[in-house]
C-alpha cells in the first residue's frame, strides 16, 4: 500500500503506464521526470515492467500528508503523458506493484537500479530541503492544477444551485489529433497503421502554420508521441522530411480548391465593402512600412506619457482599456496598416476576455483616446467595425521630443492570461524599463496598485518570470510560451478560438437566411416589349359579334 495507517505517505510512488501512452512516451516520460528529480537533489529507484511500464520510487526522510502527496503527484502528471496519479488518490486502496513482484501478464517487475545502491537509497533518504526544491521547479504546474481546482469547485457550485446545466467537468479541449501526437495512441478504426495516424496529425500540423523546425523541437517536447509512432530515432530521422513534405503538399493543393480565381495580370481590383480603402490614381496612397512603425513608436510614447494616466483614474476598467490600446497598435504594427477591421471575437482571443467585453470598451476607448481612435464605419453583416488610428496634431510636438523605448508592446501575452491584467503591466513596466526599477519604481510606472502590483511580483518571482537583484527587479529569459503551456493556458486559448469559430459559423448561417435565391427563368416567362406593351384592338366584326341583341 501507498499509505499509511496514519493516511501518511514516506515514498512518492510514480507510475507510468502503457495504457495512456505508447511505451515511446512512457520511456521519455520517464527519463524527463527523473532528470527533473535529479536536478532538484532527489534520489530514486527504478524498475520496469513485462508490459512496458515503469515505476519510480522517491523515499522521504519526512512523512508527508496524503494531500501534499497527491498535489505533488498530479502536477508531475501535467508535464508527463504516461505518469497515472491514481495510486496517490486513494487513501485507502492506493497500491503500486514493487520490484520483484509478479506482473499479470507473466514475469516479475524488475529493478533497474542495482542493488546496492538502491539499497543505499531507501536507507539515506531524500532530505525536505530537496522536496522544497521540487516544489519550486513545479510552480507552474501546481499554480495550474489549483486554478483547475477551483474552477471545477466553482462549477460544481453553480450546478447544485441551479445557475448552470450539468457540465462534465473533465472534458477537456484537447483535438483529437493533438491527443494522438500527444500519447500515440489512436483510433483503429480510423487509422489503420502508425502511418497513416502520422500522416493525419502532419498535416494538421502544415494546416495551422507549422514549420519542419517546430515538429522536430516538440517531439522531444510536448507532442512526444508522433516520435514513438515512428518507433526508432533512425526512422523518424528518416520519414520525418519526406512525410512533411507530403504533408505541406496536401495541405497546399487543399487550400488552393478554396482559393477564388485570379485576377488578370497588371489588373487592379477591390473588394466592394465599406472597408475597403478607395483606390487612388496618384498622389499620396498608402504610407510605407517605415513610416507606419515610426507612427506606432510616436504613439507607444503618447500612450506612456499621457494617455495611461488619463485611464489609470479608470480602475479596473481602465487597467483593460489600456491593454486594449495595446493590443490595437500591435496589430497595427503587424498588419501594418492604421485602419483596422478586426473584429471584437479577435481582439477577445488576443487579451483573454469575453468578446461581449471588448464590444462595451471600444466605444469608451474612442472617447477616451483624445483622437487617437476613431471609428469611421460601422459593421455590417460578416464585416466587422472599422477604426482608423492617427497622431493627433496637438501630440505630434510631444512625440517628436520624447525618446522612443526599447522592445516590441504587447497586449496580454499568452501567460498572462493566467497571471491577470495587473501582472500583465507590470511585467511590462520592468521589461520595457530604461533601467531596472525598483518595487516602487514599478507601482510607479505600470499605475498598479502597491497590494497588487506586490502580489503580481511575488507570483511572477516565484515562476522565474523575474528576479530581485538588490533592490532592483529584472527579467529572466523565461520562455514565457513554454511557461504559458506549462500553466495550461494554450489549452484554454485553443478553446477560445474553437468556442468563436463555432459562434462565426453560427452567425453566417444566420445571415444566409435572408439571401434570396435566384429563381430559375423559363423561356415563357421572359419580358417581351412588343408582345406585352403592345395590344392590337379587335375587328369591327368581332366588335359587332359581342353586341347584346335589340
Amino acid at each position: 500500500m501507498v499509505h499509511g495507517a496514519d493516511g501518511r505517505v514516506s515514498t512518492l510512488c510514480l507510475d507510468f503506464d502503457t495504457s495512456k501512452a505508447l511505451k515511446g512516451v512512457v520511456d521519455s516520460d520517464a527519463v524527463r521526470v527523473g532528470r527533473l528529480l535529479s536536478a532538484c537533489g532527489m534520489k530514486f529507484v527504478e524498475d520496469f515492467s513485462p508490459s512496458g511500464g515503469r515505476h519510480l520510487y522517491v523515499p522521504l526522510q519526512d512523512r508527508m500528508d496524503a494531500a501534499e502527496a497527491r498535489e505533488l503527484v498530479e502536477a508531475l502528471a501535467l508535464m508527463a503523458t504516461s505518469l497515472d496519479p491514481s495510486p496517490h488518490q486513494n487513501i485507502t486502496d492506493g497500491c503500486i506493484r514493487v520490484p520483484g513482484s509478479i506482473h499479470k501478464s507473466g514475469g516479475h517487475q524488475t529493478l533497474i537500479t542495482p542493488l546496492p545502491q538502491a539499497y543505499g537509497i531507501l536507507r539515506h533518504r531524500n532530505p525536505a530541503q530537496s522536496l522544497v526544491q521540487l516544489r519550486a521547479t513545479l510552480a507552474p504546474e501546481l499554480a495550474r492544477k489549483r486554478a483547475l481546482k477551483a474552477r471545477e469547485a466553482k462549477t460544481a457550485t453553480s450546478q447544485r444551485t441551479g445557475g448552470l446545466p450539468a457540465l462534465l467537468l473533465k472534458s477537456g479541449s484537447e483535438t483529437p489529433l493533438r491527443r494522438v501526437a500527444r500519447t500515440g495512441l489512436y483510433d483503429t478504426a480510423r487509422y489503420k497503421s502508425p502511418s497513416e495516424a502520422r500522416m493525419a496529425v502532419l498535416n494538421h500540423f502544415s494546416a495551422c502554420g507549422w514549420s519542419l523546425q517546430h515538429v522536430e523541437n516538440e517531439l522531444a517536447g510536448q507532442f512526444p508521441g508522433l516520435a514513438a509512432l515512428y518507433g526508432s530515432a533512425e526512422r523518424q530521422a528518416r520519414l520525418l522530411p519526406h512525410e512533411w513534405a507530403k504533408a505541406q503538399a496536401f495541405t497546399s493543393t487543399a487550400s488552393n480548391r478554396r482559393k477564388p480565381l485570379a485576377s488578370k495580370r497588371g489588373e487592379k481590383s477591390a473588394l466592394i465593402n465599406n472597408t475597403s480603402p478607395t483606390l487612388t490614381t496618384g498622389g499620396e496612397g498608402k504610407p510605407s512600412s517605415a513610416a507606419l512603425h515610426q507612427l506606432v513608436n510616436d504613439l507607444e510614447n503618447i500612450l506612456y506619457a499621457v494617455l495611461d494616466h488619463r485611464l489609470q483614474k479608470r480602475g479596473r476598467e481602465g487597467l483593460s482599456l489600456r491593454l486594449l490600446i495595446r493590443g490595437l497598435l500591435g496589430y497595427m504594427r503587424a498588419r501594418e496598416t492604421d485602419i483596422l477591421d478586426v473584429g471584437c471575437r479577435t481582439l477577445a482571443v488576443a487579451m483573454g476576455k469575453h468578446h461581449v467585453t471588448i464590444a462595451r470598451l471600444l466605444p469608451i476607448l474612442v472617447q477616451a483616446s483624445d483622437g487617437i481612435l476613431t471609428k469611421i464605419a460601422d459593421a455590417r453583416q460578416k464585416a466587422a467595425d472599422v477604426y482608423l488610428i492617427r497622431l493627433p496634431e496637438h501630440y505630434q510636438q510631444l512625440a517628436r521630443e520624447l525618446t522612443w523605448r526599447k522592445g516590441k508592446i504587447h497586449s496580454i501575452r499568452p501567460v498572462f492570461r493566467a497571471l491577470g491584467d495587473a501582472a500583465a503591466l507590470v511585467y511590462e513596466a520592468i521589461e520595457r524599463g530604461r533601467y531596472s526599477p525598483t518595487t516602487a519604481e514599478v507601482v510607479r510606472n505600470s499605475g498598479v496598485s502597491r497590494n497588487a502590483c506586490s502580489s503580481a511580483l511575488a507570483e511572477m518571482e516565484t515562476l522565474g518570470m523575474i528576479q530581485r537583484r538588490g533592490r532592483t527587479w529584472k527579467t529572466t529569459s523565461v520562455n514565457l510560451r513554454m511557461l504559458a503551456a506549462r500553466l495550461g493556458v494554450l489549452d484554454d486559448y485553443l478553446d477560445h478560438i474553437r468556442r468563436n469559430r463555432h459562434e462565426r459559423a453560427i452567425w453566417h448561417a444566420y445571415l444566409d437566411r435572408f439571401k434570396t435565391a435566384q429563381p430559375v427563368i423559363l423561356e415563357s416567362d421572359m419580358f417581351e416589349p412588343e408582345r406585352d406593351e403592345f395590344w392590337l384592338p379587335p375587328d369591327d366584326a368581332a366588335v359587332w359579334r359581342l353586341r347584346p341583341p335589340a
